[in-house]
């Protein structure tokens, strides 16, 4: 992997986790558990497709 889509890559999980960190410090009555980890794995699931796409960056 060149150092362009890894650099996308790490972005874009970055960008993830600060927005999971943001809905938990905003919502903690309405996140459960479980829509917690929803969010956890749309969160992320979607980085990874903008990251492996031209849409991150790369």
């Amino acid at each position: 992997m060149c150092m362009q889509c890894m650099a996308g890559a790490m972005t874009a999980g970055a960008a993830a986790t600060g927005m999971r960190a943001w809905l938990a410090a905003r919502a903690p009555r309405v996140l459960t558990p479980r829509r917690m980890r929803a969010a956890t794995v749309a969160l992320l699931g979607a980085a990874f497709v903008l990251a492996a796409t031209a849409l991150g960056g790369a």
